[in-house]
């Protein structure tokens, strides 16, 4: 009784309206209530849901985020894309996806990457001759592949939640980002060849080295970011501090765009972004305690492998599972709650944790651009001014192409995975440094080819760089 309570309650919650956070406590209020259990247990564990070290990389990384946007970097960003892909057919499409892959990098975050990239872009996209909804379209489906490559806010509260390395993670992530971006670009310029979408001309060398130039201090952020994670000289929380004191530096001093008197207003509003975040993450931590005491976890997982133990009928389970809650939930939200039971499902099936928490994030992210709840789309076909039906049809060639991805990126992780150890192939675990980075150009060579589309075998091949010196100081 008291668990149809709490799901009852939740499930009304949701459908009101109300935000998720206070529908988790009200929830967990209700349950506690019920079975006589003291209230004193919402703030203990609400504290100690907070109480993670990780999770201060997330108004590092906000606030970097925010400082940089303050200092002018979506235009160099933008412009620098132009220059780079501007000239080919469907030239601002492009553009439009190189710029979010590069901003997506800084920001963390697919809502930020629509709105600031969507916001100069989409107008500029219409005056030149394309159609509201694919701006819009193109604009909402490149912005999913923000929180796949580093720094990414999803992965921080799924490290935070599971223990897993967040360091890791952000490594696992970096090239099947790019590799999603590559597709999307494929994607927007088989549909510009088609519907004969304009093009600039080369605007030579020259503005390409401008260009250039002019983003490169943004563009070091990601470098910085990635660079201190793969060397294992910082861990992912005092990455953030770097990369906030860097972008500072930056947007007062460098680009000169960020006025010091508009500082600490950037820093209130990032606090506060933090701490609603935070604070979902800490109730979230209340209902998550209720679900592993009532052993939810372990029942879902029982109940699936009692219908089968195919771990490729597992995944796609799960799979189907993610998409649908993307469709109907805000993806913090949908990973707080369901990440630890499906975690505990696909690691009893042999899925390692850090390709399941990649895909797990992958396919909530494809949420955001899909109805009921896709945020990105909504704020792209606001921007546009078109009718949320034809960017939706726009919408679906960029979806099946990221539905494909996620469905490869599946079937490639569970094949990868030995049962007995949990672990990714450690056939290059045993290669000499040198060797590792040789296999990982080569990997990424071939993918970059078209000879095959090996994103979770790149990602095993990075991870093996980095295993024999940087795995145990990225914790």
């Amino acid at each position: 009784m008291s668990l149809a309570i709490l799901f009852g309650v939740f499930a009304l919650g949701l459908v009101i309206g109300l935000p998720v956070a206070v529908t988790l406590g009200l929830s967990s209020l209700c349950y506690l209530l019920l079975e006589g259990i003291p209230l004193v247990v919402i703030p203990q564990k609400l504290f100690a849901g907070m109480d993670v070290f990780v999770l201060l990389c997330i108004p590092g990384f906000i606030l970097a985020g925010n400082l940089m946007n303050g200092g002018g970097i979506t235009p160099r960003i933008v412009r620098f894309a132009n220059a780079m892909v501007g000239w080919m057919r469907g030239g601002l499409g492009l553009t439009n996806v190189t710029g979010s892959m590069l901003f997506g990098g800084i920001s963390g975050t697919a809502v930020a990457d629509a709105a600031s990239i969507g916001g100069m872009m989409i107008p500029g996209m219409i005056r030149a001759g394309y159609t509201p909804a694919f701006s819009a379209a193109v604009t909402a489906a490149s912005s999913t592949v923000g929180p796949i490559i580093p720094p990414s806010m999803p992965m921080i509260i799924v490290g935070a939640l599971s223990g897993i390395s967040v360091g890791k993670m952000f490594i696992a992530g970096a090239i099947p980002g790019i590799l999603m971006g590559l597709a999307m670009m494929v994607t927007c310029y088989i549909i510009a060849v088609r519907r004969n979408f304009p093009h600039q001309p080369w605007q030579g060398f020259g503005e390409l080295a401008r260009s250039f130039t002019g983003a490169f201090w943004a563009l070091a952020m990601t470098g910085l970011i990635i660079g201190g994670l793969l060397s294992g000289i910082v861990t992912p929380t005092e990455t953030a501090v770097i990369a906030s004191l860097y972008a500072l530096i930056v947007g007062c001093f460098v680009y000169r765009e960020l006025p010091l008197r508009k500082v600490p207003k950037i820093v209130i509003d990032s606090a506060v972004t933090a701490a609603a975040i935070l604070a979902l993450v800490g109730l979230a931590n209340v209902f998550g305690w209720i679900l592993v005491s009532e052993r939810i976890p372990q029942m879902i997982s029982d109940a699936v492998l009692s219908v089968t133990d195919n771990k490729y009928v597992v995944i796609l389970l799960i799979n189907l599972v993610l998409l649908i809650v993307g469709m109907f939930m805000e993806t913090i939200a949908a990973l707080i709650i369901l990440f630890v039971p499906l975690l505990t499902l696909a690691t009893n099936v042999g899925v390692d944790p850090i390709h399941f928490a990649v895909f797990a994030v992958l396919n909530l992210m494809i949420g955001l651009t899909t109805p009921p709840v896709g945020i990105c789309m909504f704020i792209c076909a606001n921007i546009a001014k078109a009718p949320v039906t034809t960017v939706i049809r726009a919408l679906a060639p960029f979806l099946l192409g990221l539905l494909a991805f996620a469905g490869r990126t599946c079937i490639t992780t569970s094949r990868a995975v030995s049962p007995r150890s949990g672990c990714a192939n450690r056939s290059s675990l045993a290669m000499k440094p040198p060797e590792q980075l040789s296999h990982l150009v080569r990997m990424s060579a071939d993918c970059l080819l078209g000879k095959r589309l090996p994103s979770i075998q790149v990602t095993r091949a990075a991870h093996a760089v980095i295993a024999s010196r940087t795995c145990n100081s990225i914790a």
